[in-house]
């Protein structure tokens, strides 16, 4: 696999920093006509803390996500990747305690 680029490893060191699982986060980056997109992986019991309050956090990361893409001259995109597993347990855990 190639050498991970600039914005790559500043999403990853920051949010590593931040989460309680850094060995669970994982960035795919992925160039198209509409710039670069960082898709990020956490363990789904970090989510809150990757989004926060009121999306806060995750605002915030973006914010600095498209300074380092205006120093490459790149516009970057952040898509925080939502845990399928769990919002389906979720939701049937919910489903079967309502009957």
């Amino acid at each position: 696999m190639g050498q991970k680029k600039p914005d790559q490893e500043f999403l990853e060191f920051v949010v590593k920093s931040i989460v309680q699982h850094p060995e669970d986060v994982k960035v795919e980056r992925k160039v198209d006509e509409m710039g670069v997109l960082l898709s990020l992986k956490v363990n789904p019991q970090d989510m809150g803390t990757v989004i926060g309050r009121q999306g806060a956090t995750a605002i915030a990361i973006r914010s600095l996500l498209r300074v380092v893409g205006q120093k490459n001259h790149a516009r970057i995109n952040l898509k925080i990747e939502e845990p399928a597993k769990v919002a389906k347990k979720e939701e049937s855990e919910k489903e079967s305690s309502s009957e």
